[in-house]
């Protein structure tokens, strides 16, 4: 994704992008989604994420005790905003394709809130 590294505000590497489509009023629009590689951060590991919402970039950022813990928090922590949204509960978000969900697992918590194929991520 060009110019995916200022969509984040990290200087780690990008290890993973993703889209989801978002229809408004205006059109379709794309929703950009970049984490970047965890990165050691005193006692603990960070994984460093971004969402493209049409209002804001929300950036934000996972920890963990080592560096796939961080990975795994940074995917639950995007799936909880993704479900947590507006876009979500109006039911203009969606993914590319004929895919139903969006890809990422989400904490215990809100599993009840899980569509299609993220169900089995839960």
């Amino acid at each position: 994704m060009p110019g995916s590294r200022f969509l984040s505000g990290s200087d780690a590497m990008i290890i993973l992008t993703h889209r989801l489509r978002l229809q408004s009023p205006q059109g379709e629009r794309a929703i950009e989604i970049a984490i970047h590689q965890p990165e050691p951060d005193d006692r603990c590991w960070t994984c460093a994420y971004s969402i493209g919402w049409p209002d804001r970039t929300r950036k934000s950022q996972a920890y963990g005790l080592d560096a796939l813990q961080a990975l795994v928090m940074a995917l639950q922590k995007i799936g909880s905003e993704i479900y947590t949204s507006d876009h979500h509960r109006s039911g203009s978000l969606r993914a590319e394709g004929d895919e139903r969900g969006y890809g990422f697992p989400v904490p215990q918590g809100l599993k009840d809130m899980v569509i299609g194929s993220d169900a089995d991520l839960v």
